[in-house]
């Protein structure tokens, strides 16, 4: 009921994962939760997520000047897009997508608390994990998740699976 797309830096993640929840949206799979975009060039652009139930999307970035060395992550916008999806994990819907499971969740925080949530209440839910995070994923998941190569048709038919399984 547990799974991450397993991917090197520098893979068009955020792409695929879009790919998947409109393959997934297609077949009549309700999908909750969020897929990333990047706007911008370089190792830290502007980042914002898109929620896969409504298609609103929120910033998750925040400016921190043209002499920033660090990532733009704002943690108060992340903290409230987990709240939101949060509140959304009682209804009924048959996959939810939280990408990624990275430096934040690694740390503790992000949508880590959301992942466990999720997981607690029996709901079937993709993530993505960057390679430099698998270890701090497997100590999270303990042993819980299927890790999932970044390719569509494996990875869409994990998701097909759990949903017949739950359905």
């Amino acid at each position: 009921m547990l799974a991450a797309v397993v991917y090197d830096p520098g893979f068009p993640i955020d792409q695929l994962v879009l790919a998947i929840a409109n393959i997934l949206r297609s077949e009549g799979v309700r999908l909750q939760g969020v897929v990333q975009e990047n706007v911008g060039t370089g190792s830290c652009s502007a980042m914002t997520l898109v929620d896969l139930s409504t298609g609103e999307r929120f910033s998750i970035s925040q400016a921190l000047g043209a002499g920033a060395q660090g990532c733009r992550l704002d943690p108060g916008s992340l903290a409230e897009m987990a709240a939101r999806i949060d509140a959304a994990i009682g209804a009924d819907f048959d996959l939810l997508i939280l990408n990624k499971f990275g430096k934040a969740e690694a740390e503790g925080g992000g949508l880590r608390s959301t992942l466990a949530r999720a997981m607690e209440a029996g709901k079937p839910v993709l993530s993505t994990v960057r390679a430099p995070y698998l270890e701090a994923w497997s100590r999270f998941h303990g042993g819980l998740a299927t890790d999932l190569p970044a390719r569509v048709d494996v990875v869409v038919g994990w998701c097909r699976s759990v949903v017949a399984d739950r359905g």
